[in-house]
C-alpha cells in the first residue's frame, strides 16, 4: 500500500472513512484534550475530517499533515476559509487563524518544522496503516512530538474477515508500539454498529497515552 492508493481514493472521492459529523468519542474525551488554554492538537492523516471544525471551535490550535491536497482545498473550502499556501522543503503549507495543515508526506515532517504540540488526536491514522508501516508510523509520531499525550481510537475485529483499511488492532499490538514511553489507558470499548463496512463485527476502542514521568 503505497501513497497513490490514499490519493486515489481521495480523486474518485472513495472516503468511506469521513465521518459526516464530529466523532462523538471526541466529544466525549474532549477533556483530554483542553486541559492546557489555546492547546495545540496535531491531527496526524487528518483528511478533512469534521473534528477540525469543532475543535477550533473550542478555541483550541489545531495543527495536521495530510498526504491528499485535494482533501485539505476541501477541508478549507468546507469551513469557510481561505488559506495562506506556503511551503517548506517537501510540503506545503496551509494555514489560517489557529490552523496549520501540512500537505505531503509525515515522514518528511520533523519536530522543527512541526514546532511544539500539546495533545495528539489520532483518530484514522494507525488504523490506516498496515502492520509492517506501523512501527516506522508511531516512532516518527513519538519523535516530531516529543511524546505528547494522546487520545487514540482503534478497531478490533478479525482480520481474516476483512481487508483494511481500517486495520485491526490488538491491545498488544499497541502495547508494544507505545508501553515503553508511555502509559496507556483504554478508556472505551464498544461494538461498531452494522459493523465495519457493514462486513464484520468489530470493537472501536479509545485510549488515554500519557507519557511516563
Amino acid at each position: 500500500m503505497d501513497k497513490n492508493f490514499w490519493l486515489e481514493r481521495w480523486e474518485k472521492n472513495n472516503i468511506p472513512f469521513h465521518l459526516e459529523q464530529t466523532n462523538p468519542s471526541l466529544v466525549k474525551y474532549q477533556h483530554l484534550l483542553t486541559s492546557i488554554p489555546k492547546s495545540n492538537v496535531f491531527l496526524p492523516l487528518c483528511g478533512k475530517t469534521l473534528d477540525i471544525k469543532w475543535l477550533l471551535s473550542k478555541n483550541l490550535q489545531v495543527t495536521g499533515v495530510e498526504l491528499s491536497e485535494k482533501a485539505i482545498v476541501e477541508l478549507f473550502h468546507d469551513l469557510g476559509v481561505i488559506p495562506k499556501v506556503t511551503s517548506i522543503k517537501d510540503l506545503k503549507i496551509y494555514s489560517a487563524e489557529n490552523l496549520s495543515i501540512y500537505v505531503g508526506n509525515i515522514f518528511s515532517l520533523t519536530a522543527d518544522i512541526l514546532g511544539s504540540i500539546d495533545y495528539i488526536y489520532d483518530r484514522a491514522a494507525l488504523v490506516a496503516l498496515p502492520k509492517e508501516s506501523r512501527e516506522k508510523y508511531t516512532s516518527h509520531l513519538i519523535k516530531i512530538t516529543k511524546s505528547a499525550e494522546q487520545l487514540l481510537i482503534t478497531y478490533n475485529y478479525d482480520q481474516n474477515l476483512m481487508e483494511g483499511p481500517p486495520f485491526s488492532l490488538s491491545q498488544n499490538e499497541i502495547f508494544t508500539h507505545y508501553a515503553y514511553i508511555y502509559n496507556i489507558y483504554g478508556l472505551d470499548s464498544f461494538d461498531v454498529p452494522n459493523g465495519l463496512k457493514g462486513i464484520c463485527p468489530a470493537k472501536e476502542e479509545i485510549w488515554h497515552l500519557k507519557k511516563k514521568s
